[in-house]
C-alpha cells in the first residue's frame, strides 16, 4: 500500500455495508462454497465499484485568487520562481539595446555628447540588467555554465550569448569614450591606439545586437506554457522592441543636451506609434480569456498608464524636444511607459498561471474552433 500527499483531496469514500449471510440448511452442504467458486458471492472490496477520483472542474469567476475548483483546488501549471529581479532586466535589456542603436546614429552624424551618453547608458544598463539576472539565478555559475554550449532551439541559451557579445562590444566603445572625458589619463599606453582602433567596430556590433537583446526576452517568455505568454508570442517580440526604442530615446532626451538629440526625438515619435499599434494589435489578436490577465488588476493598471505616459511622451518630444526641460519631462515620461509596459506583461503572465481558467478555457476555444471548422480527423478533436 502507498501513500500520496493527494491522498486527503480525495472524496471520502462510502461506508461499507455489511449484508446479512443467508442460512444454510444442513441438508445443503457445501452451498456458500458453490456460490463464492460461481461468482453470486456479495463483493466488498473497492475494486469491484467506479467511482471518480477527481471533480468536475468548474470556472465561475475572474478573481484568480479563488475563481476556480481546479483538481485538488491547485492551479493547473506551475510559474516559473521569477520575482522583479527578471522584470528590472527585461527593462534594462530594452533600455542597452536601444541605446546602442542611437550611439551609432549619433556617431555616423557627428553628435559626440549624445554618442558618448548612450554609450555610457548602454553598458551601464546592460551592467544593471545582467546583475540583476546573476541575482535571480541564486549561483553566478549558473550563468557561466550556460555559456558552454550554443543551442539554437533554446531562447535562454541564444539570450546568454547575445548579451555577452554586445556588453563586450559596448564596454569597448564606452572605454573609448570613457578616455576621451578623461582627457586621456588612463594609463593605456600603447594600448589607446588599439582602443581607438577597434571603437568603431565595437559600436557597429553592439548596435547590431541591440535590436535583439531588446526582443529575445519576449521570445524567452513566450517560450512557456503560461497562457498569457504564450498566447502573445507572434507579437510581444514587437511589442518589447518599440518598447525599448522609448525608453532608450528617452533616457537620451534626459541626459543629453536638447541640440542634439533630434535622432532621440525622431526614434522616441516612431517607438510610440509601433508600441501602441503593436499592443493593441497583441491584445486583439489574442484568445479573449487569455488576454484577460493584461487587462484587470495590477497588470491592466500598469498597461493603461504605459499607453497614456507613451502618447504624453510622444507629444513632448515631437512638440517641445527643444525645450531642455520638457525634453526631460518627456524622457521621463516614455522610460516610465516602457518600464510599465515590461512590468505589466510579466505580472500578467505570472497571474496566468495562477487560475486554471486562463489554462482549460482557451483550450477549450481552440477544440470548439477546429470543429467547427470540420477538422475531426486528428488526435486533438473527437466527434462526440
Amino acid at each position: 500500500m502507498t501513500t500520496s500527499e493527494f491522498d486527503a483531496y480525495r472524496p471520502p469514500e462510502e461506508p461499507k455495508r455489511r449484508r446479512r449471510r443467508a442460512a444454510v440448511s444442513p441438508d445443503q452442504p457445501g452451498q456458500r462454497d458453490r456460490k463464492r467458486r460461481s461468482g453470486l458471492a456479495p463483493a466488498t472490496s473497492d475494486g469491484a465499484r467506479e467511482m471518480a477520483m477527481v471533480p468536475e472542474p468548474s470556472f465561475t469567476a475572474s478573481d484568480s485568487s479563488d475563481s476556480s475548483d481546479s483538481y485538488y483546488g491547485r492551479p493547473i501549471i506551475k510559474a516559473p520562481p521569477w520575482d522583479e529581479r527578471v522584470a528590472t532586466y527585461l527593462v534594462c535589456g530594452g533600455i542597452a539595446g536601444g541605446s546602442s542603436l542611437l550611439a551609432l546614429g549619433a556617431q555616423l552624424t557627428g553628435r559626440d555628447v549624445l554618442r558618448r551618453n548612450t554609450r555610457l547608458a548602454a553598458l551601464g544598463t546592460a551592467g544593471v540588467g545582467a546583475v540583476a539576472l546573476i541575482a535571480d539565478l541564486g549561483r553566478p555559475e549558473r550563468f557561466l555554465n550556460m555559456m558552454r554550449t550554443i543551442k539554437p532551439s533554446s531562447p535562454m541559451s541564444l539570450g546568454s550569448w547575445i548579451l555577452a557579445g554586445f556588453s563586450t562590444g559596448a564596454g569597448v566603445a564606452a572605454a573609448a569614450d570613457v578616455d576621451r572625458l578623461l582627457g586621456e589619463r588612463l594609463p593605456l599606453g600603447p594600448l589607446r591606439g588599439l582602443l581607438r582602433a577597434v571603437e568603431t567596430p565595437a559600436g557597429v556590433v553592439a548596435a547590431l545586437l541591440g535590436a535583439p537583446l531588446a526582443g529575445y526576452t519576449a521570445v524567452l517568455l513566450s517560450d512557456t506554457a503560461l497562457p498569457t505568454w504564450n498566447h502573445a508570442k507572434d507579437h510581444l517580440p514587437f511589442v518589447f522592441v518599440s518598447s525599448a526604442s522609448l525608453a532608450a530615446s528617452g533616457l537620451a532626451m534626459i541626459t543629453t543636451p536638447a541640440s542634439q538629440t533630434a535622432p532621440a526625438r525622431a526614434l522616441a515619435a516612431a517607438g510610440v506609434v509601433g508600441d501602441v499599434v503593436a499592443t493593441r494589435v497583441m491584445e486583439h489578436q489574442m484568445d479573449p480569456v487569455a488576454v484577460e490577465p493584461l487587462t484587470i488588476g495590477r497588470p491592466g493598471t500598469l498597461m493603461k498608464w504605459s499607453e497614456r505616459l507613451a502618447i504624453a511622451g510622444g507629444v513632448g518630444a515631437l512638440f517641445g524636444g527643444r525645450h531642455r526641460w520638457l525634453a526631460a519631462l518627456s524622457g521621463a515620461a516614455l522610460v516610465t511607459a516602457s518600464a510599465f509596459t515590461r512590468f505589466g506583461v510579466f505580472y500578467a503572465g505570472k497571474d496566468s498561471a495562477k487560475d486554471p481558467k486562463y489554462t482549460v478555457e482557451p483550450q477549450r476555444n481552440r477544440l470548439a474552433a477546429r470543429r467547427a471548422a470540420g477538422i475531426t480527423d486528428d488526435s486533438i478533436t473527437t466527434v462526440r
